[in-house]
């Protein structure tokens, strides 16, 4: 897989606080054998009135936030139960990033176990890029993984952001854990020599 050191995209705002992974992603679209197919679900009570139809009001059925790969959240964005179908929804949507001023510890490790980045931004932070947004879809992020810095495009103003070293090469080098196990597979397989050498009656027949 492709390095991601670098997202450049406008943004979508999405200031709803404590959103909810059944809002993100509503139960009856988990009834599923894959991933695929969970774009359709993403937000759907939000996006779509009881019969269906597109309510227009939703960032997301905006033409000017189309194809935007950056969401722009409240707080405690992903409480509520763990889904990781919620995180597939998203990316399979386009989005490879959510920025808000903090995030439920399940759903991120769900989001960047699967390379979906999480950037966590003081609330003062992201109030200045939902404005921004809001005045201006057009108006660019930059999300550089690499320093762990956001800028924009409107202010030119730099924001920094948290990322763990475990984390950061996974998104950067698009690592799932089982991936980044195998990178420790010589490691494993001389503690295992060694310890069976010591314990030879504990090997495995």
């Amino acid at each position: 897989m492709a390095k991601l050191t670098m997202i450049e995209s406008s943004a979508a705002p999405l200031p709803i606080e404590n959103l909810d992974t059944d809002q993100i992603m509503p139960k009856q679209f988990l009834r599923i054998i894959d991933k695929a197919g969970l774009s359709a679900g993403l937000l759907y009570d939000l996006r779509f009135d009881e019969h269906g139809d597109p309510i227009q009001s939703c960032v997301l059925n905006q033409p000017q936030y189309k194809a935007v790969r950056i969401l722009i959240g409240g707080s405690n964005f992903g409480c509520g139960s763990s889904r990781e179908h919620a995180v597939w929804g998203l990316q399979q949507y386009g989005f490879d990033a959510v920025i808000a001023p903090s995030f439920a510890e399940i759903f991120y490790s769900n989001a960047m176990n699967n390379r979906l980045l999480l950037v966590q931004l003081d609330r003062e932070a992201v109030d200045v890029l939902l404005r921004e947004s809001l005045n201006d879809p057009e108006s660019g992020l930059k999300i550089d993984l690499e320093a762990q810095t956001v800028t924009s495009d409107t202010s030119g103003k730099v924001f920094s952001f948290p990322l763990g070293a475990r984390h950061k090469r996974m998104v950067i080098e698009g690592m799932d854990t089982i991936d980044l196990t195998l990178t420790q597979l010589a490691d494993i397989q001389a503690f295992e020599k060694r310890h069976f050498e010591r314990y030879p009656w504990a090997a495995v027949l």
